[in-house]
């Protein structure tokens, strides 16, 4: 019979990170996001990581998200180039470039994943199916065999005329589909990589707290699919009960958890 292992954590450090340690071997970290951290800081962070701790890194946004998506006013220094060329995946120098900065990060923290999730604005057509074969095909050939490169795609991209796209393009660059699982199934089968947001009607509801009955079906799910590796990292207000408490239920039906 396959063992399935399942790594649970959370998406940035709800409590400090001394504490989140003590409860937790994977971490998402948030603010790679947001603002691209200095090596320094990198150097910093991967010396207090304790032993086999599991590091993700959530994409910088401009990769990701184009200069008109509100996650860019939080930016605090602008990218160089032309602005017009970020965001959506496009194989333009300047997504390149940042691509570069993010594993080179991920090389000095020791990563194992590098999460890239693109906003629901991110157009599907043929044109967009294009440049995201080419900036897949080009970010391969530059990121260490070691790390998983994994997409959390959204909006028209999850669409059924989307999907035969997207499982083509994520099989052949062997790119995790990152879902969050009470909503979406993933089309590779590699390993799971699920990022939970809260269940209601839209993509997220970070208010939400899962309950005990949300938790089973999860594990359900997670049983179901039957990979041997399994990353599940919470990303709501609730996220770090609500993993200790999956975390719990998952050691008493005996799985391999970490």
């Amino acid at each position: 019979m396959l063992q399935q292992k399942i790594w649970v954590g959370c998406c940035g450090f709800p409590v400090s990170r001394k504490k989140y340690y003590q409860h937790f071997k994977i971490v998402e970290l948030q603010n790679t996001f947001y603002n691209l951290p200095s090596s320094e800081w990198a150097r910093k962070f991967k010396e207090e990581l304790p032993e086999e701790f599991i590091v993700s890194i959530k994409a910088w946004q401009v990769i990701t998200h184009p200069s008109s998506s509100p996650t860019w006013k939080k930016m605090k220094d602008k990218p160089s180039g032309e602005i017009k060329n970020y965001g959506w995946l496009k194989p333009t120098k300047e997504n390149i470039d940042a691509w570069n900065k993010i594993v080179d990060l991920a090389k000095i923290i020791g990563a194992k994943f590098i999460v890239l999730q693109t906003p629901g604005s991110m157009p599907y057509n043929e044109e967009s199916v294009r440049w995201v074969y080419q900036f897949f095909k080009e970010i391969i050939s530059l990121t260490p065999r070691e790390i998983v490169i994994g997409w959390e795609p959204r909006g028209q991209w999850l669409t059924a005329n989307a999907i035969h796209d997207l499982e083509k393009i994520l099989n052949e660059y062997n790119v995790v589909h990152i879902v969050d699982l009470f909503k979406h199934e993933p089309v590779t089968r590699n390993l799971l990589y699920t990022r939970l947001h809260g269940i209601g009607k839209g993509e997220v509801n970070y208010r939400y707290k899962y309950t005990d009955d949300d938790l089973n079906r999860l594990a359900n799910i997670i049983m179901k699919l039957g990979l041997s590796r399994n990353y599940v990292l919470f990303n709501n207000v609730y996220m770090f009960n609500d993993a200790l408490r999956f975390k719990e239920m998952l050691s008493q039906h005996g799985f391999t958890v970490f």
